[in-house]
């Protein structure tokens, strides 16, 4: 079976097992206070564009949201995010187990604008109880979203302005931002995003690595005692050399960016072929996850060689899944994929 279920079903890409396996018997610092984890920071922030950022290594992608938002938010402060948002929907309550309330807004496309997050906060301002109500602390969105649709450059910006008039920090997750970043229709680049936003991350567990997410924070005001807020929850890892070593080799030669890339065209060409079947296509996604409405034919044909992700079954019967190519989609897997849709 190929699995085109997701994006982390690999383990990591062969150049992180290879430089994990010549490591193996260096003797370093804990907790990223080795070579390995330096010189992965140095080479994000130039990446970023961003030399004064602080650079933090976690684990994964739910223990990064929550503990980003612990260390931004107030007690008596929520997290405004869209309705599809990752930590609304996908994080079994993360953000609320953790004391604070996520702030949810109608998504259009998955995206949020600058005009929603000024009103749900002047709505809060305005209120005449507003001390009863959970206070407006931050904004958090996903690039891609979790539809795979990209904010423009335009309207990252226009977002910006209005979280940083309201100062509201602006948090991007970023757990698939290669495979943003990377798409024919993003026009933005990684030194925008670190510039549009005070605090986001570099996701690794989806883009090449065994496990590990960068957080990049540039807002001044986000650095003091994040290191803290991690020990205290559990992510401040022994042997963080673990993680330095992953993104060290990531940001060698743009092996990052090369592999997102890839991932995205393949996805797309995926998406072609559907379409040309007369598939109807679920979301605009330009990213590596496309979202389809199969009928129980076409998808049990399919389901005989390949892995999708089923999401529900619709009303008139059809199934909605998703199709996730990864970093390590083969071009000969592809390729088989199109001609058995082409099938159909």
């Amino acid at each position: 079976m190929t699995y085109f279920q997701c994006d982390y079903a690999s383990g990591a890409h062969p150049k992180i097992i290879e430089n994990l396996v010549a490591t193996n018997n260096d003797q370093c610092l804990g907790y990223g206070s080795d070579k390995y984890c330096e010189s992965a920071i140095k080479k994000i922030k130039d990446a970023c564009k961003k030399p004064a950022a602080d650079v933090h290594f976690l684990v994964g992608g739910t223990q990064t949201n929550s503990i980003v938002i612990a260390s931004i938010l107030r007690p008596h402060q929520g997290v405004i995010s869209a309705d599809s948002g990752h930590i609304a929907v996908h994080e079994a309550g993360a953000i609320e187990a953790g004391g604070h309330k996520v702030l949810i807004l109608p998504s259009i496309d998955g995206k949020i604008t600058a005009d929603q997050v000024k009103e749900c906060y002047e709505l809060h301002q305005k209120d005449p109880v507003r001390h009863h109500t959970v206070q407006p602390g931050m904004v958090y969105i996903s690039f891609p979203t979790e539809i795979g649709t990209l904010y423009s450059r335009q309207e990252l910006k226009d977002l910006s302005e209005a979280c940083r008039s309201l100062n509201l920090p602006l948090f991007i997750d970023g757990a698939r931002l290669g495979y943003g970043i990377m798409s024919e229709f993003c026009d933005l680049n990684l030194a925008d995003i670190a510039e549009f936003c005070d605090i986001f991350y570099i996701g690794g567990t989806k883009c090449g690595t065994l496990f590990g997410e960068a957080v990049v924070i540039t807002n001044e005001t986000l650095k003091k005692d994040f290191r803290y807020i991690m020990k205290q929850r559990g992510a401040l890892l022994a042997k963080g050399r673990m993680l330095g070593i992953q993104f060290d080799t990531l940001f060698t030669d743009n092996l990052y960016f090369e592999i997102c890339k890839n991932a995205v065209s393949y996805a797309l060409k995926i998406r072609k072929a559907f379409e040309d079947k007369g598939v109807e296509v679920m979301a605009n996604s330009q990213t590596n996850q496309q979202f389809f409405a199969l009928s129980d034919e076409w998808l049990e044909k399919l389901s005989k060689k390949y892995v999708f992700q089923f999401i529900y079954k619709m009303a008139d019967g059809r199934n909605f899944i998703r199709v996730c190519t990864s970093w390590s989609s083969k071009e000969e897997d592809i390729n088989s994929l199109i001609e058995d849709i082409s099938a159909l």
